[in-house]
């Protein structure tokens, strides 16, 4: 998986013309990362509110779709391309982001611990709440889980003896 994905960024950026030093894969959170590292702090590439790398990613992802083969497993539903489960990066902008919510999800486990209380973090996304789930789900004394609807969904770290 790992040079078709690389081939498609490469494809994509020098048809684009965007320039870029290297691709460098990594893992992080339970997540493969592709960090398209350029010299001007990825502007181009990363937009508003990242917004740009967004599209990229899921840009590749789609004709990624179509060269490589869909894994067969008999939990999934026939064609599923499971294994399209990476990121697009910019300059570590994504992984910066990632680590930043484990450190938080950490910190705010502790504080769960020390006061054993439950703590209550802001809204986030579908894939931030997964990120701060992945990262405590082996963590003792507290366990996680998603509160609220839409927009308001958060995660609870809850104290548990």
């Amino acid at each position: 998986m790992e040079p078709v994905i690389e081939d498609i960024l490469k494809e994509l950026l020098d048809a684009a013309g965007i320039p870029y030093t290297k691709i460098v894969r990594s893992e992080l959170a339970g997540q493969v990362i592709f960090s398209i590292e350029t010299s001007d702090n990825g502007r181009a590439l990363l937009g508003n509110h990242a917004d740009t790398v967004h599209a990229l990613d899921h840009l590749v992802k789609k004709i990624a779709e179509t060269r490589l083969p869909p894994r067969e497993a008999t939990t999934l539903p026939e064609n599923t391309h499971d294994h399209l489960m990476f990121l697009v990066d910019v300059n570590d902008h994504r992984a910066k982001q990632i680590r930043d919510l484990q450190t938080k999800a950490v910190m705010m486990a502790e504080r769960a611990r020390s006061f054993q209380y439950d703590v209550e973090l802001t809204p986030m996304s579908a894939y931030e709440r997964l990120i701060i789930h992945t990262t405590l789900q082996d963590s003792p004394n507290v366990k996680t889980e998603s509160q609220g609807e839409g927009r308001n969904r958060r995660v609870v770290i809850k104290y548990a003896a």
